[in-house]
């Protein structure tokens, strides 16, 4: 067949792009070489069979309120695409033995930050109320091309419809820490903590400059419209992505290494497969990966290679999947088998302190844990009465030089990951007494396993590179490649290493498809 595109990866940027491309006429032929497409977003029996663990991610929020899925919404759900929509979105356990949760109903939230601090709460409800009005303009700035006239469209009624003085307090919110800019704004360390948790999602300790803006949006956006997860998994994406490919005339082939992208005359002509079998696209190339692989092995090691093939990685992450016979018994309250995710992640102290650790090399002692419980909300997960539970342990060291706590005495991996997963479900222990005794079944995946599962992970960087002010906006994936494009003609590069960064909005490959064929 004559391939108007090939997509190299299918993580769901490369998916995305190729339903749209498909939506317009073209045939898209997607390439992966793992046995399963999607990249960070599938879902999988890793502990006991009839147990459902998302491998990745599990929050579906940003897909469900994506233009993507607005834009291709009905050819999805035909397709099989179940979301379930949770209102207890997220909480989390605080240094003083409290706990604060975020729920779709304001009331609730509130009332639960006056308990801590009245003036805290009128700042919330203040806050969320003008998030409505607010949300348009910055979620049009986050999703429009940069540059593009089009973001500068945006910037304009930006400015038109909220005034100077809102524009600024937003551009300083996009330079601040997260703890400059929520001592700004709320007086308890709990309030601050529940936030500032969102950080560390995106490789923002609370003293990074430019981490403000995801603690903010996180938290707003949850508290307005809730989250979403997949019904069955986060996987229910990618089988709805792959059979809208194929119900258009395109194809997902699996087991399908790409050893190289063939270029003739400065311009990408195809790919030529592991096996030596080559393929030819005459529209364009589309890479899914990480820069430094696409311009490292794909286009042959070239030198000098742009800057782009320097992205940084971010710290790595580790995932603990567990299968259970009973929910966690929280000690805070019971209240928090309630929500989606409960953050382990007590003061901004602590946080700062892990993350600290983790960019020396170290181990860190007292581990900030992202707890997914899905099947509070969507019991077809596992079997009737069990559950799986979700731990995501950020933030650590791809190569490790010593251990904070002075215990763990390995400096591999493959060596010290179980002796690690111990001190986080310990951690966990204490926050939730007696969750040891309902474990059934675990399945801990370590950084540099993350990596082997998906070569784009670097460092097992969950997010495909730092998102710094130095690696963000402009300069995803570097100056002047903010666009997905690259020196090579008819050769794009999207991903989570690119513009808008990490998550499952979809952004970039449908961002470039809108591109190439409007």
């Amino acid at each position: 067949m004559n391939w108007d595109a090939i997509v190299v990866g299918s993580g769901i940027n490369g998916l995305a792009a190729a339903v749209h491309l498909s939506a317009k006429g073209w045939k898209v032929l997607v390439l992966e070489q793992a046995a399963t497409p999607g990249g960070a977003v599938q879902t999988a029996e890793v502990t006991l069979p009839g147990f459902r663990h998302d491998l990745c991610a599990m929050n579906l929020s940003m897909f469900a309120g994506s233009p993507f899925f607005a834009t291709h919404r009905d050819r999805l759900l035909q397709a099989g695409l179940g979301l379930v929509p949770v209102t207890h979105s997220f909480s989390s356990v605080l240094a003083d033995d409290g706990w604060l949760g975020v729920d779709t109903d304001l009331a609730s939230t509130t009332a639960r930050i006056a308990a801590r601090n009245a003036k805290d709460a009128e700042t919330w409800k203040a806050m969320a109320q003008a998030f409505a009005a607010d949300a348009p303009h910055l979620f049009a700035f986050m999703g429009s091309p940069m540059p593009s006239w089009q973001l500068a469209r945006n910037l304009w009624r930006m400015w038109r419809a909220k005034g100077l003085p809102w524009c600024m307090q937003t551009a300083r919110m996009l330079l601040s820490s997260p703890r400059d800019w929520l001592a700004a704004h709320f007086e308890d360390d709990g309030v601050r903590a529940l936030m500032g948790a969102w950080g560390l999602h995106l490789d923002f300790a609370p003293d990074v400059a430019g981490g403000a803006l995801f603690p903010y949006l996180e938290s707003m956006a949850n508290q307005n419209f809730g989250m979403a997860l997949g019904q069955g998994g986060a996987d229910t994406v990618t089988r709805a992505l792959v059979r809208v490919i194929e119900q258009a005339g395109g194809e997902v082939r699996t087991h399908s290494a790409v050893k190289k992208i063939d270029v003739a005359q400065g311009h990408a002509s195809g790919v030529t497969l592991a096996d030596g079998n080559q393929l030819s696209a005459s529209r364009a190339v589309i890479a899914n990966v990480h820069p430094r692989l696409l311009y490292g092995a794909l286009l042959g090691n070239q030198n000098p290679q742009p800057a782009a093939a320097k992205l940084r990685p971010g710290p790595g992450t580790m995932m603990i999947h567990l299968a259970l016979d009973a929910l966690p018994q929280w000690r805070a309250s019971s209240e928090l088998r309630r929500f989606a995710y409960v953050h382990v992640a007590p003061s901004l102290d602590a946080m700062a302190r892990t993350y600290t650790e983790a960019m020396a090399g170290l181990l860190p002692a007292e581990p900030v844990l992202v707890v997914g419980q899905p099947t509070v909300h969507d019991a077809s997960r596992a079997p009737e009465g069990k559950h799986v539970l979700w731990v995501q342990v950020r933030v650590l060291p791809a190569d490790i030089r010593g251990d904070a706590a002075g215990e763990i005495q390995g400096r591999h991996w493959d060596e010290i990951k179980d002796a690690y997963a111990d001190r986080a479900l310990a951690l966990l222990e204490r926050h939730a007494p007696g969750l040891n005794a309902h474990i059934l079944a675990r399945h801990v995946v370590s950084p540099l396993d993350l990596e082997r599962d998906n070569p784009n992970l670097i460092g097992g960087d969950s997010l495909s590179g730092s998102h710094h002010l130095d690696q963000f906006f402009l300069f995803r994936p570097a100056f002047g490649q903010s666009r997905w494009r690259t020196p090579v003609g008819g050769l794009y590069n999207v991903g989570a290493s690119t513009w808008p960064g990490a998550g499952t909005g979809a952004a970039s490959g449908f961002m470039l498809a809108r591109d190439l064929v409007g």
